[in-house]
Formats: structure tokens, sequence, C-alpha cells
């Protein structure tokens, strides 16, 4: 993204640009492992070694709160962020902790039912689907997978 846009988002949401907020912003864009705080301070930190994690923290929430990145609730404890803004869902592994998007029609805030209207205003909305992946299924020991399974864990 052209820096001259990205000041002009930031603009449109009310941010001043400074080195810091495009170079989390731009991690945010490029990152599709959906990356906690920790990882984007470690990403961002090559460029800019004076960058604190409090920083990174502030300016994920300010993105957040200003709709540019969104939070995953995950399988742990630790916060992921989402560069992608538009609409989609997610699948989180409570294993291993992977997050990988996914899009499903007929879930969007147009589908949310009247009482959710009626609740407030509503400024967006995910299912996110736990489980287990399929690469942690396959790692876990003496796993007896029916015939279909185990074709695909090899």
């Amino acid at each position: 993204m052209l820096i001259a846009t990205l000041k002009e988002l930031f603009a449109e949401h009310g941010l001043k640009f400074t080195n810091q907020r495009y170079l989390v912003y731009r991690t945010m864009a490029a990152a599709r492992d959906h990356p906690s705080a920790e990882t984007v301070w470690r990403r961002v930190r090559g460029e800019a070694p004076a960058i604190s994690l409090d920083t990174v923290y502030r300016t994920l929430a300010a993105f957040e709160t200003r709709g540019l990145v969104a939070r995953v609730p995950g399988g742990g404890d630790e916060g992921r962020f989402d560069g992608d803004a538009t609409p989609h869902h997610h699948l989180v592994c409570l294993s291993c902790g992977a997050i990988e998007d996914f899009s499903m029609p007929g879930a969007g805030l147009a589908d949310l039912p009247p009482e959710v209207s009626a609740w407030g205003r509503v400024r967006d909305a995910q299912v996110l689907v736990r489980g287990v992946c399929r690469r942690c299924l396959c790692q876990v020991e003496n796993q007896q997978p029916d015939a279909n399974q185990r074709s695909e864990c090899r």
C-alpha cells in the first residue's frame, strides 16, 4: 500500500500517521497467521528496534477501535489480531492455536435475527468455529482414525 494512501486511511479514521503505526499496519496487512501483539512486535523490531511492546499493544488497540484490524478470540489467553478487515469468519484449533479464515454466505450482518438489532447497534459479526485441526488430529499418539481419516493424515 502506498504511503500516501495509508496517510489518507489513517486520517479518515482519526489517526495521525507515524512510522511506528505504518510498520504495525503494514505487518498486519501482510500477515495471514493472525499474529499476537508480541509476534507483531518481534516482526517490526527489525525495522524499528526502539519500538516497545506497549506501543504495539496501543497501536493494535487503536486500529481495532477504528475497525482497521480485528481481534480474533483464540484458544488461549493470548489476544490474536487479523489485518483483514473484510467480513469473514475463523476456524481456531484448540490444540496448536492455528487460526484460519473462511467465508460462509448467509452469515453476515444482514442475516442476523431481529433480536440482535433490538439489542443495540452492531458493528460487526463473525462466526468462530473452535475445535482441533486435521494436523493436530493426525499427530495424536495412538490415534485410530477411520479409513477415510487415515488417508487424509498421510
